[in-house]
Parts: C-alpha cells; structure tokens; sequence
C-alpha cells in the first residue's frame, strides 16, 4: 500500500497553495495558452522551489538531532539561500560550501545577488575556487564540526534527494487540485531540471495520482541522456520510498539539453531575450541560471512547432529572481 505523504514529518514554511496564474500575453505571442505556477511566491527569503523541499529536510534534521545545516552550490546557489533562511528560522547553524562557477559575469558575481543575502542571513560562506575538490573540501568540513561537538546535516546540492524530492509530490497535488477547482485541462508541465529533485519529484506526484500530464524538464547543465538518467534514478529511489512500483518511471522521464548553451550559470543571448519577454510582456522575473533558460527553451519549442500551438501549457517558475543582481551586465 502506498505511503501517505501527509503522515511523513514536514515543517511548514512555505506559503501554499501558491498561485496558478493565466499569463495572456506571453500566449499570444507563442501560440498556446500558457500558465505559471508562481512557485517564486514560496516565502522563504524570496522564494523558490527549494523552499518546499525544505520542509521536509529540516523534519528529517530535527528527527536526527542536528544543530547545523551544511549543503553545496554554486557560488550564486538559490537553494543556499533559502537553506541559510531555513537555518536562521529554525535557529540552526548554517555552512555553505560554494564553488566559484566559470564563463560567469563578474562585476558583480562575488558580493550580490544570493551571496549578499546568504550574508544577511547569518550563513558561513566557504568560498571554493574553480581549482578546489568540492567534495573533499565538504567531506573535512562535516569530519571538524563532529570534532567540535557539533551535529551537522548534510543537504546535498539542489536538496535533490529522496527526502527533498517529496517537496514536489506534494506539489503535484496541490496542481492538479488547483486545474480541478478550476476547471483547467493542462497538456504538459514544464519546468528547469537541474539537480533533478523538482521534476523527480513532480512526476512521482503525478504518478502517484495516476495522472497522465507530461513532464517536460528544460536541462540547465546536461544533455539530455545525461538528465534524463539522473531524474530517473532520483524518480526510481523516490516511488520505491513512497511503496510504489519503480518500473513505472519507465518512459516518464523527458529532458531537453539543448538550451544551456556553454555550461551551467553561463548566459546565452536566448536567455537574455527570454527575461527582458516575460518581465516586458507579463511582469514576471525570472531568473539567469534556471527559469530564463527553460522559458527560451519553451519559446524555441512553441517557434519551431515542437509544441503544438493552441496547446495548454504550465510553466513552474522555481525562483530565482534574486540572481538578477548578480547578473547585471548581462542586461
């Protein structure tokens, strides 16, 4: 029988249901009717995605008695943030190991953007060059806070596990409630996949409700094999959790890696374009590293025909807005 998610321990942090909104006239200009999931409302110091699979991280860290958070990103890391907010809620310590991140602009890179705000927030920077081993610099820093008596948990990147992944099966219920109440019918929900625990967990939501809505996972760092084995190996560990068969991730996994352009967090002109559209057409901010890469992406698709015009499609804004400090000259 399958596993109640309501019965697995959550804090509640986040504000939800967020809001599922029609934006008119980005669907005008790519042919089909779009909808946002605003999960840029989540309420955690600014939002984002990670906000809701926090919820679940920091039960699993109080339930082994932890008294400081360690995770890892990039140095502009949107889950660091919302991590180092989650401490400060919950009165927990907070370390972060981030990696300076090539091809990025830097005039404003290093002290702007999530970095500033990981600084309000009361976190430790552990700032890792591109030359560092991430994982060994983290493995000895979890090894020094035992030593010192202290109860580290270790988040790994993007909170990207089975544990975080539950974030997202939740949320997929709160979707499809949100199309039902409203009388939507959705073709495919599209969203940025990096770290794989959103669409994981989405599609194991969906699974789990036996709904048949796609998943279509924009790749912000991977081709698309390379993505589609990682959210399917995440997907496989996160419905053997919840006591459901893991065969049915079987052809349920879809990425696109062709948008990305040279590497994760560096610009591409598409990217660029796709924020100044949003923010001019719909008021929306997106962000540089995640959600202005999907949004090209899925411009690109509804242009060439692969998605199909008139077609209902949800767009899941995962945050990051706060990156756009940080990214300045590339507007």
């Amino acid at each position: 029988m399958m596993k109640n998610v309501a019965h697995i321990p959550r804090v509640t942090i986040s504000h939800n249901p967020t809001a599922l909104e029609n934006l008119p006239r980005l669907s005008e200009k790519v042919g089909c009717k779009v909808y946002i999931k605003r999960d840029d409302c989540t309420g955690l110091a600014g939002g984002g995605n990670k906000t809701r699979k926090l919820e679940y991280l920091i039960a699993d860290a109080q339930q082994h008695g932890a008294d400081t958070l360690v995770t890892v990103g990039g140095l502009q890391s949107n889950h660091a943030r919302q991590t180092a907010a989650a401490a400060a809620k919950f009165g927990l310590g907070c370390e972060l190991v981030l990696e300076d991140v090539k091809g990025t602009p830097k005039a404003d890179y290093y002290q702007n953007g999530n970095v500033l705000l990981d600084t309000l927030l009361g976190a430790n920077i552990h700032h890792i060059s591109l030359e560092q081993e991430v994982e060994a610099y983290t493995s000895a820093l979890l090894a020094k806070l035992k030593a010192q008596g202290r109860k580290p948990y270790f988040i790994p990147m993007g909170g990207s596990n089975v544990m975080g992944s539950l974030g997202y099966v939740r949320c997929a219920n709160e979707i499809l409630q949100q199309l039902a109440e409203e009388d939507l019918h959705i073709d495919q929900i599209v969203l940025a996949t990096g770290s794989a625990g959103t669409q994981a967990g989405l599609l194991a939501g969906l699974i789990a409700a036996n709904s048949n809505i796609s998943v279509l996972g924009v790749a912000v760092s991977r081709s698309k094999e390379a993505q589609e084995q990682l959210v399917e190996k995440l997907l496989r560990e996160t419905l053997t959790f919840l006591d459901i068969d893991p065969n049915l991730a079987k052809g349920k996994v879809v990425a696109n890696g062709d948008y990305f352009g040279e590497g994760y967090g560096m610009t591409t002109p598409a990217m660029v374009q796709a924020v100044k559209r949003c923010a001019e057409l719909e008021g929306v901010l997106l962000d540089p590293v995640y959600t202005g890469k999907a949004m090209a992406g899925f411009m690109n698709l509804c242009a060439t025909g692969e998605i199909a015009t008139n077609s209902h499609q949800l767009f899941i804004h995962t945050g990051g807005s706060q990156g756009l400090f940080a990214y300045r000259e590339a507007f």
